[in-house]
């Protein structure tokens, strides 16, 4: 069921944009591969990051709310409901879009993985010289640069109230992550996945790029404006 729902699918889209479009240059049939399923997926994946940003925003708040209710947590969880019902957010909606995302990713995963070995794709060249069926450290490199920036922009420029040590060094973890752990998982796999990996963070970029934006225009950044300060 998995196959024929998912992984066949993608792999048929994949070896037609390599015949048809992308002139048979496997490293531009990924990249619009990955063009495509994100356009597909934007309703979830903008949802899910703008969700994720106004959370995110929501911090300093949650943590006030944390230590005034420490001894009460029926109040502490009341609280903090009413905190995310007030700025209509849904704090399990990236659950949900965990759920809607993760059989596509191992789908592409299995395509990147295995079907990049199939006979159809003469050529595993991206612009000639990036050899997709082997590692490659700039590709690498780049997907963690673009994941890096991608986590410094749904961090608020400014934050209600003074910042303490402990929450500059969680604030840290939180931007360092997710970078180290794509370093970690793509420095030794095909470069075929590093390439969807970071036109996907590119994508998600310019998408929390359009979100800050938005945010801003409506005055909902937290902290940022004093309609919602």
């Amino acid at each position: 069921m998995f196959n024929k729902l998912l992984y066949q699918p993608i792999l048929e889209v994949l070896i037609f944009i390599y015949k048809y479009v992308a002139f048979q240059d496997l490293g531009l049939a990924i990249i619009l591969l990955t063009i495509f399923i994100r356009t597909l997926l934007l309703p979830f994946f903008y949802h899910g990051a703008k969700e994720q940003t106004k959370i995110q925003r929501l911090q300093p708040l949650v943590k006030k709310i944390q230590e005034d209710h420490k001894h009460d947590k029926e109040k502490q969880t009341q609280a903090l409901l009413d905190l995310y019902k007030e700025h209509r957010i849904n704090p399990f909606s990236s659950i949900l879009l965990l759920i809607i995302q993760l059989p596509i990713l191992i789908a592409l995963y299995r395509v990147f993985l295995t079907g990049l070995s199939n006979t159809v794709f003469g050529n595993y060249n991206f612009l000639g010289f990036i050899d997709l069926n082997q590692k490659s450290f700039l590709i690498t490199i780049l997907a963690v640069l673009a994941q890096y920036f991608q986590g410094r922009l749904m961090l608020p420029k400014n934050v209600i109230g003074q910042k303490t040590g402990a929450d500059k060094t969680n604030q840290a973890m939180l931007l360092y992550i997710g970078p180290a752990l794509t370093l970690v998982v793509l420095i030794n796999l095909p470069s075929a996945l590093g390439l969807y990996w970071l036109v996907s963070s590119i994508f998600s970029l310019g998408q929390q790029i359009f979100i800050n934006k938005n945010l801003e225009k409506h005055g909902t950044i937290i902290g940022e404006n004093k309609k919602t300060a």
